[in-house]
């Protein structure tokens, strides 16, 4: 935001900062939903060049609704269903790790 607009919310008296900053979020939590939300999204990249979410889901023997929501960031979705459906669209573990590597 630049910093003209900061100072007249401020002035109106907004609060002005992250959304980190706005949930009391630690950095350890922080790094974990940027992390989630890495993957989420390289899961949808990925499942939509090579197979469609129900092909998807029944690899994994879930459903497609549960994959839409892995692929949106849903905070109900956990991290290890988010690697297993990664790893069966065929990526590596060392994908994986770059996906992690990139964040920050």
């Amino acid at each position: 935001m630049e910093e003209a607009k900061r100072k007249r919310l401020e002035e109106k008296g907004w609060k002005v900062g992250t959304v980190s900053d706005f949930l009391s979020l630690t950095p350890e939590e922080t790094a974990l939903i940027e992390i989630k939300l890495a993957l989420s999204r390289h899961l949808k990249e990925r499942r939509q060049k090579l197979m469609t979410q129900t092909e998807l889901a029944e690899k994994l023997h879930s459903s497609q609704p549960r994959i839409a929501k892995a692929e949106n960031g849903d905070a109900s979705v956990s991290m290890e269903l988010l690697i297993r459906a990664i790893l069966a669209t065929g990526a590596t573990p060392q994908e994986i790790g770059q996906i992690i590597a990139q964040v920050g």
